[in-house]
């Protein structure tokens, strides 16, 4: 048995016992690539250091897509992301519609997305794409869920980030599919990457309820690596997800079980 996917860990999640740069050298030692979220917390040279694979990477400081001024924000920081992704081989960048904080709220909540934001969103986009385009990485814009834990977010849903990638039309912006938050917002997983398809920069997962890696909760995913396999996906799957009752070992061979036929 094998996997037509690129097996990929989030770092900030599992071995939290460990220092970062501890836990990137153990998720690499089992064969995965490695997922990051603010540089700018990071020992980039450390990073860097280890020889490990990296996949992704928030791909900016801070910034929304709604309004001039946090526009130029993302796309000033944005660029600044740029040189740390190419140190690390990154060539995904992270997106998501409005900046997090703490607790992955959102700087700006905003409870009703209004038809001029939507316009604004897909000039910010474009202005992404061209930046993407022009240094040679793709940034992806990632569905969250505001049900459980991003309330506020705007263009949360994978429809809404599916209907923006589609409206730029930019191979140098896809979708960050994340099917823990679609399952919470959506569900429909294997008819939601269908619909998805050559929008999809990279493939998230974690388990409902809990966050926890598959096997864990209600999503087969099983059946879902056997669908995306069928529709000739053959990319990135990263597990972005806490170990279940904190054994990360355990919880990176379920991940890999799961995507393995």
């Amino acid at each position: 048995m094998s996997t037509p996917f690129t097996l990929t860990v989030c770092a900030e999640m599992v071995f939290t016992e460990l220092p970062l740069v501890e836990r990137v050298r153990r998720i690499d030692a089992l064969g995965f690539g490695v997922e990051i979220w603010d540089w700018t917390t990071k020992d980039v040279d450390a990073l860097v250091a280890t020889g490990a694979r990296f996949s992704s990477m928030t791909g900016y400081v801070r910034g929304t897509l709604i309004d001039p001024e946090g526009a130029d924000a993302l796309l000033a920081t944005a660029a600044e992301s740029i040189p740390v992704a190419k140190r690390l081989g990154i060539p995904r960048l992270n997106l998501h519609g409005t900046g997090l904080g703490e607790g992955g709220l959102p700087v700006q909540p905003v409870e009703v997305v209004t038809g001029p934001m939507w316009v604004a969103a897909v000039d910010t986009l474009r202005r992404v794409a061209a930046l993407g385009a022009e240094h040679d990485v793709v940034f992806c814009l990632e569905n969250l869920n505001t049900a459980v834990d991003h309330p506020g977010v705007p263009f949360a849903r994978a429809e809404d980030t599916l209907a923006l990638v589609e409206a730029v039309g930019s191979p140098h912006l896809r979708m960050m599919l994340d099917l823990y938050h679609a399952q919470i917002g959506e569900g429909n997983l294997i008819e939601l990457c269908r619909r998805a398809g050559a929008a999809i920069g990279e493939i998230q997962v974690a388990d409902v309820p809990g966050r926890c890696e598959p096997g864990t909760g209600e999503i087969s995913y099983p059946a879902v690596a056997r669908a995306l396999a069928g529709m000739g996906y053959a990319g990135v799957v990263g597990l972005e997800a806490y170990a279940a009752d904190g054994d990360s070992e355990r919880a990176l061979r379920r991940f890999r079980e799961a995507f393995t036929f």
